[in-house]
C-alpha cells in the first residue's frame, strides 16, 4: 500500500510538473548594442504555427502546449535571426544583434560570398529592406545617392524611364559606361525589370579587385542583385500596395500674349519699321491685330501637361520544408506619365525554388518573366508648343480644332492627341531563368553548374496620322513596326575550396563561362495609310513608300577564371584574382586578354595592442590593384561594310552596294583599365558609427575611339585603339546610431560623398579634338564655348564696334586679347559630370510611428537650358519669357531682338547654368498597427505610409529641376504616394 501511495504521488508530480510545462511564455526582446527593446520582432515556437510580435516595449507573450523545451525563432527586419532554447515560461530578455553592426554579416561577391569582415575589395552592400524606403519603379532611382561612388542620373519623368548609372566616373568615350548587372548570377542588363519587393539584397563591387573575376565585364564596375529565396516552415505572405499622383517638378513658362507682342514690337523697333503700337499694322497680320487688342493669351504647353500617376501592387510568398524552399511573387506597376497616351505597364512574375535531393546534392531554378504593355510618347509636343505663337488658340469661333492656328505654318499639337493619331505601342516581353546544380563533393570541397538563359522578344507599333506635328510638312500618315528578338546564353562551371589548417585559412575558386548572346531585327515601314483606324496593322493598305528592312547582330564570349583567398589568424588578409577572356567580336592575335588583381587586408582592431581601447571596435585597412577590360564596340567593328545604294538606269530601277563610310579594324583590341584602391573600414563605440573611406585612381587605355580619316581614302572614319582617360577621387560612407532611447525612440543616419576627378589624358596625336569636345586634362563632357560676359552696353558703344557688333548685342570675353573675337577665344566653361555628390539619410523611429527623410546634392556641374537657349530674336515664334536689352531696360540677360536678322552672335552662350542642387529626395511617414490589432484582422504586420518624392529641389534654375537638364520634352516629376505593407 506505501509503495503504491508513493507511486500515485510521484505520478502527480509528473502531471503536476506536465501541467506546468503548459501556459503562456513570456519574455522580453532587446537590441544587443544599447538594451533598448525592439518592437514588431517576431517570435515563434519552431515547429508549430504559433506566433505572435513584440510590442511597444519589447515584450511578448504566447501560448505553448505540451512538454519539454520549445525553441524559440525571433526574426526581425535589420537584425540577425536567432533561435533560444527555453525550458520554463520565463524566456528573459533576449537580445538580438543588428546587422548593420555584424561584422559577420554575409556580402555577395562574384560566384561566392564572404564575411564582411573578411572583405578585401571595395564592396558596398544594400540590404532589400533599404531599398524600399524610397517606393519607386526601379531600384536604381531607389538608391540614388545611397552608393559611394555610384552616380545616378534621372533621365525623364516619363513612363517608363530608366535611370543613367555610372561608377566611379566615366572611362570609356565612345562605349557605355554603365556598370555590369547580375542578377542570381546571370548578366542582365534590363534591371528595372526587377521587383524591388523581390530583392535580398545588393552589392556594388567597384574597384578591380572585386570586378577582375568578371574580366573584360567589368571595368565599369559591377552590381550583383540577390533576388529573395523560399524558407523551411510556415508560409509567409508579404503584400504591398501604393497609389500616388505625379505633376511637373517645375516647368519654365515662354512668353504670354501681351509678352510676345511687345517683344516682337521690339524686334521690329530695331529693324526701324516699329516706333509705337500706331505701327503696329507694318508688323502683325490683319488677324493678328484684334487678338492684340483684347489681350488674347494662350499657354500652350499647358494644354498637354496634365498630371501623371503610379501605382504598385505586390504579393511574395515565401514557403518550403527541410529539403524544398519556393518564393513566389507577382508584380504589377503601372506609371502615366505627364502628356496624355502615355504610359507603361509591368508585370513581373518571379518563382525561386531550391531542392536539396540529398545533403550532397542540391538542385535549384530562379526564374522571371516580365512584360510590359506601353505607350510611349516622344513626338517633340512640348518642344513644339513652347514656339506656338501664344496670342493664337488652338479653337475656331465655333470650338473647332484649327490645323493651322492664326494661319501660320505652326501646326497645332492637340491634333497629336486626338484618339488614335498617336500611337507608339510597346509590347516586350523577358525571360529570365536560372538552373544550377550544386555538389558537395567533400568537406571544403563543392561544385556548381549554372545556365541562365535571358530571351527577350518586342514588337513597336507606330503610327502617326497625317494631322499630326510629324506629318505636318509630309504627305499621308506613317505606319511602321519594329520586331527584335535576342537571346543570351551563359554556362558557367564554378569549383570551390576551403580548407583551415590551425590560423590559416585557404579559400580557392575556379571557373569557365561561355556567353553567346545574339540579336535580330526586322523593319516594315509605309506611308498614307487609307484607313487611319488600321493604324499599323495593315501595312499593305498603304500605297506610298513601302519599306523592309532587317538586322542580325551575334557575339560569344569565353572566360576562364580564378580567385585564391588566403587569412592568417583571421587579421592578414589576401585575395588573388585572374581572368582571360576571348571574344568573338576582336579578329585573331587580339581576341584573348587576361585581367589579374591582387587585395590585401589587415585587421588592425583584432591586435593584441588594440585589446585595450575603447573606441574602435572594428579596424580594417585594405589595398588594392587589378586589371579590367572592356570590348567596347559592336560586333562586326573589325570588319568593313556594305550598304545599299539604289540608283536608276533609263528609268529603270536598280541596286547596288558601296563601302560603309566606316572602315573594319582587324587591329582592334581591348580598353583596359588599372584600378589601384587604399581605403579603411571602422567601427567606433562598439559599432554605433560605422563606415568607409576609399581612395581609389583607375587609369584607362588603348579606348576604343573613332577617327575621321581624309576624304582620299574613301571612307570616313575608322575605330582604333587611342586615347586614354583617368578617374581619381574619394568615397566616404558613415552610420551610426544617433539616439536609442528607452522609451522607444531612435535615430539612425547614414552619410556618403563622392568625390571624382575625370579626365581624358591622351588623344590621337596627343592633341585636343575641338569637333568632339575632347580635351586633354578634362572631363570627356566638357563645354566649350565663348564666355559670355553680358550685353553690349550704350557707354560701350566704341569698343562693341571695334570688334565689329553693336550695342544690344551679346558681350563675350576676349580672351586672347587681340581684339578680335574668334575660335580662339573659346574656353571650357564647365562640366556636365558633378565635382561631388552627398547623400544624407535618416531613419526615426518611435513606437508604432517611422519616419524617412533622405536629401540628395549634386554639386559643380553644368547643363545646357533648353529653355533659356529658346531665344528667337526675328519673334517668328514663341521662346524663353526673356529679359532682353532695350535702350530703357539696359540688362545684361539677353541681346535687343531684331525683325531684320534670326542669327544672333553667340547665342550659344544663353543657355549655360549652373547644374547643382540640393533635393529632398524623399519624406517617408509611416505607421505601423500594434500587433494586438493586426493579429484580429489574421495579420501578423500592418504598416500604412504616406511618401513625398522629389518634392522639393533647390537650385540657382528657377522653375525648374536641374536633374533633367534642361530639356523641354523630358522635365522630371514629383510624386505624393501613399501605401500600405501587410505580413501574414
Amino acid at each position: 500500500m506505501k509503495k503504491r501511495l508513493l507511486l500515485f504521488s510521484f505520478l502527480l508530480c509528473i502531471i503536476a510538473q506536465l501541467h506546468a510545462q503548459s501556459g503562456v511564455i513570456k519574455g522580453k526582446v532587446t537590441d544587443k548594442s544599447n538594451s533598448s527593446p525592439l518592437q514588431g520582432v517576431t517570435v515563434s515556437i519552431k515547429g508549430t504555427t504559433t506566433a505572435t510580435q513584440t510590442d511597444n516595449n519589447g515584450n511578448f507573450s504566447l501560448t505553448k502546449s505540451g512538454e519539454g523545451r520549445v525553441t524559440l525563432v525571433l526574426s526581425y527586419v535589420g537584425f540577425a535571426p536567432i533561435s533560444v532554447e527555453v525550458s520554463g515560461l520565463n524566456a528573459g530578455d533576449i537580445s538580438m544583434e543588428s546587422l548593420n553592426a555584424n561584422l559577420s554579416d554575409v556580402v555577395v561577391v562574384g560566384y561566392g560570398t564572404v564575411k564582411k569582415k573578411d572583405l578585401t575589395g571595395s564592396v558596398v552592400s544594400v540590404k532589400g529592406e533599404e531599398i524600399k524606403k524610397v517606393p519607386a519603379g526601379n531600384v536604381m532611382e531607389a538608391l540614388q545617392g545611397k552608393l559611394p561612388g555610384v552616380d545616378v542620373v534621372r533621365t525623364s519623368g516619363g513612363s517608363g524611364a530608366s535611370s543613367s548609372v555610372t561608377v566611379r566616373g566615366n572611362r570609356s568615350i565612345l562605349a557605355n559606361n554603365g556598370p555590369l548587372y547580375i542578377v542570381d548570377g546571370i548578366q542582365y542588363s534590363s534591371y528595372q525589370d526587377i521587383n524591388p519587393n523581390d530583392i535580398q539584397s545588393m552589392e556594388v563591387l567597384k574597384d578591380a579587385a572585386s570586378t577582375a573575376i568578371y574580366g573584360s565585364r567589368g571595368a565599369n564596375g559591377v552590381i550583383i542583385i540577390t533576388t529573395k529565396k523560399g524558407a523551411s516552415g510556415k508560409a509567409k505572405v508579404t503584400a504591398g500596395a501604393y497609389y500616388g499622383v505625379s505633376e511637373v517638378a517645375g516647368y519654365p513658362e515662354p512668353m504670354n500674349g501681351p509678352e510676345y507682342v511687345e517683344f516682337k514690337r521690339q524686334a521690329a523697333r530695331t529693324s526701324g519699321t516699329w516706333n509705337s503700337p500706331a505701327d503696329d499694322s507694318k508688323v502683325f497680320s490683319a488677324t493678328d491685330l484684334p487678338l492684340i487688342a483684347s489681350g488674347s493669351s494662350f499657354y500652350w504647353p499647358g494644354a498637354v501637361i496634365g498630371n501623371g500617376s503610379q501605382q504598385d501592387y505586390n504579393v511574395g510568398i515565401s514557403a518550403g520544408t527541410e529539403k524544398t524552399r519556393v518564393f513566389m511573387s507577382y508584380g504589377y506597376f503601372r506609371e502615366d506619365g505627364l502628356l496624355s497616351n502615355d504610359y507603361s505597364k509591368r508585370h513581373s512574375v518571379r518563382l525561386n525554388i531550391d531542392h536539396s535531393i540529398s545533403s550532397a546534392l542540391k538542385v535549384g531554378l530562379q526564374s522571371q518573366l516580365t512584360y510590359y504593355d506601353q505607350n510611349l510618347r516622344n513626338d517633340g509636343i512640348l518642344n513644339h508648343s513652347n514656339k506656338l505663337i501664344p496670342i493664337y488658340t488652338p479653337y475656331d469661333a465655333n470650338g473647332n480644332l484649327v490645323r493651322f492656328p492664326g494661319g501660320a505654318n505652326q501646326s497645332n499639337p492637340l491634333y497629336n492627341e486626338l484618339p488614335g493619331a498617336l500611337v507608339n505601342e510597346n509590347d516586350i516581353t523577358r525571360i529570365l531563368s536560372t538552373a544550377f546544380v550544386e555538389w558537395k563533393i567533400a568537406k571544403g570541397f563543392s561544385f556548381r553548374s549554372n545556365v541562365g538563359i535571358t530571351n527577350s522578344s518586342s514588337r513597336n507599333g507606330y503610327f502617326v496620322d497625317a494631322t499630326t506635328i510629324e506629318r505636318s510638312t509630309a504627305t499621308g500618315s506613317l505606319s511602321r513596326i519594329t520586331n527584335t528578338t535576342s537571346m543570351d546564353v551563359l554556362w558557367e562551371n564554378i569549383l570551390n575550396w576551403n580548407q583551415d589548417f590551425g590560423k590559416h585559412k585557404i579559400g580557392a575558386t575556379a571557373l569557365t563561362s561561355y556567353l553567346s548572346n545574339k540579336s535580330d531585327n526586322s523593319i516594315s515601314s509605309a506611308t498614307g495609310q487609307l484607313l487611319p483606324g488600321q493604324s499599323f496593322y495593315a501595312l499593305q493598305n498603304n500605297p506610298a513608300n513601302v519599306s523592309i528592312s532587317s538586322s542580325y547582330t551575334g557575339s560569344d564570349l569565353m572566360s576562364g577564371a580564378f580567385r585564391v583567398n588566403y587569412a592568417y589568424d583571421g587579421k592578414y588578409l589576401l585575395t588573388i584574382t585572374g581572368r582571360a577572356d576571348g571574344s568573338s567580336i576582336f579578329t585573331e592575335g587580339n581576341k584573348w586578354a587576361f585581367f589579374p588583381s591582387v587585395a590585401a587586408a589587415w585587421r588592425i582592431s583584432d591586435e593584441a595592442f588594440m585589446s585595450t581601447q575603447r573606441v574602435f571596435s572594428d579596424l580594417k585597412l585594405r589595398a588594392s590593384y587589378g586589371y579590367a577590360g572592356n570590348s567596347a564596340v559592336r560586333p562586326y567593328s573589325t570588319q568593313s561594310g556594305l550598304v545599299l545604294v539604289p540608283f536608276a538606269w533609263n528609268d529603270v530601277q536598280a541596286l547596288s552596294y558601296a563601302l560603309s563610310t566606316q572602315t573594319g579594324n582587324k587591329d582592334l583590341g581591348w580598353e583596359i583599365t588599372k584600378t589601384a584602391n587604399l581605403a579603411v573600414d571602422f567601427g567606433l563605440w562598439n559599432q554605433r558609427v560605422t563606415g568607409s573611406i576609399d581612395l581609389y585612381d583607375s587609369k584607362t587605355e588603348d579606348l576604343l575611339l573613332e577617327r575621321a580619316l581624309p576624304a582620299t581614302s574613301g571612307v570616313q572614319k575608322v575605330i582604333q585603339n587611342i586615347g586614354k582617360t583617368r578617374n581619381r577621387g574619394i568615397e566616404i560612407g558613415v552610420q551610426g546610431n544617433i539616439f536609442n532611447k528607452t522609451n522607444g525612440f531612435n535615430w539612425t543616419a547614414g552619410v556618403t560623398y563622392t568625390r571624382n576627378k575625370e579626365e581624358i589624358v591622351d588623344l590621337v596625336g596627343g592633341q585636343d579634338d575641338v569637333a568632339n569636345g575632347w580635351f586633354i586634362g578634362h572631363p570627356v563632357k566638357t563645354f566649350y564655348d565663348y564666355q559670355k560676359l553680358g550685353i553690349w552696353q550704350t557707354a560701350d558703344s566704341a569698343a562693341a564696334r571695334g570688334y565689329g557688333y553693336k550695342v544690344g548685342d551679346i558681350r563675350v570675353a576676349d580672351r586672347d586679347g587681340d581684339k578680335k573675337l574668334t575660335a580662339n577665344d573659346r574656353a571650357k566653361l564647365g562640366y556636365e559630370v558633378p565635382k561631388y555628390i552627398i547623400g544624407f539619410n535618416n531613419d526615426f523611429k518611435y513606437k508604432g510611428f517611422d519616419l524617412n527623410v533622405y536629401v540628395f546634392a549634386r554639386q559643380g556641374q553644368m547643363f545646357i537650358s533648353q529653355y533659356a537657349n529658346k531665344f528667337m530674336s526675328t519673334a517668328i515664334e514663341n521662346g524663353a519669357k526673356a529679359n532682353f536689352w532695350t535702350p530703357e531696360n539696359p540688362t545684361n540677360d539677353y541681346p535687343r531682338p531684331n525683325l531684320s536678322t534670326s542669327t544672333v552672335p553667340f547665342s550659344s552662350t544663353l543657355g549655360y547654368k549652373d547644374g547643382s542642387y540640393v533635393k529632398i529626395r524623399n519624406i517617408t511617414l509611416g505607421y505601423t498597427l500594434p500587433v494586438s490589432v493586426s493579429s484580429k484582422l489574421r495579420m501578423s504586420h500592418i504598416r500604412f505610409y504616406v511618401s513625398a518624392r522629389n518634392y522639393f529641389t533647390f537650385s540657382k534654375v528657377k522653375d525648374y529641376d536641374p536633374e533633367g537638364e534642361g530639356s523641354f520634352e523630358r522635365p522630371l516629376t514629383k510624386l505624393i504616394i501613399t501605401g500600405v505593407n501587410v505580413d501574414f
